[in-house]
């Protein structure tokens, strides 16, 4: 069961910082999940909104910054005053720390245009856990595979249908991820019986795990790894 601590432990630490990311294999996460955008002046970073505002105390996007400029903003007070002055995050920083752990990464391509950088960062840090690119975006993942034929790529969507998971198959997409209250035991099933693994996003909250759980899904990104860690090892 992929047990992937969403922008880290972000229900007990500020999102996609290194204290989160930390926090989340702290409480028995087995994979992270992170975002990545790109900087100003081309550095990957690790950031979900297109807006720094939610998040930082910064305001605008972040391609409006340099990296160095992105590297003076806040990026824990707005969560708590515990974690005043914790900061953005870089791809390059993320994969030193993180890319030869024996986990799962799941990096979700915001933009397109990043696969290159992206793809030369995995194999300069000789990243050697289980890397699964993902996107909500067919055309992101395609960039992806024309530049990487074997890499893992999972497909964040909303609704789907027979067409649609022809396509991904077509593309080599290997991991579908539901939406957690779009799940159903029979979406599953159907889903594994054409040779897809199935991991839900957007689990917030224990009734939505229980229920992700019951439906025999592979793996879930969840703000809250220590709630499913424990009902795994029960």
């Amino acid at each position: 069961m992929m047990n992937l601590a969403h922008r880290g432990a972000s229900h007990y630490a500020p999102e996609n910082t290194l204290a989160a990311f930390y926090k989340g294999l702290d409480l028995g996460a087995n994979g992270l999940e992170t975002d990545l955008r790109r900087s100003k002046d081309g550095v990957i970073i690790l950031h979900h909104d297109d807006r720094l505002d939610r998040t930082t105390n910064g305001t605008g996007h972040p391609s409006d910054y340099t990296w160095k400029q992105l590297q003076k903003l806040d990026a824990g007070s707005w969560f708590s005053d515990g974690y005043i002055g914790e900061r953005l995050v870089c791809l390059d920083t993320f994969l030193q720390a993180f890319g030869r752990k024996p986990i799962h990464l799941a990096l979700e391509l915001k933009e397109l245009g990043l696969e290159e950088e992206v793809l030369h960062a995995l194999e300069k840090h000789e990243v050697t856990g289980n890397i699964t690119i993902t996107s909500f975006q067919d055309e992101i993942l395609q960039a992806v595979r024309r530049v990487d034929g074997t890499i893992r790529l999972g497909h964040l969507v909303q609704h789907w249908d027979e067409q649609h998971l022809e396509r991904l198959k077509a593309i080599g997409v290997i991991q579908i991820c539901p939406r957690a209250d779009a799940v159903s035991e029979e979406k599953v099933r159907l889903l594994k019986q054409q040779g897809f693994e199935v991991r839900a996003w957007k689990v917030n909250s224990e009734a939505l795990m229980e229920h992700c759980l019951h439906c025999g899904i592979d793996g879930m990104t969840i703000n809250f790894p220590d709630k499913l860690a424990e009902a795994l090892r029960s």
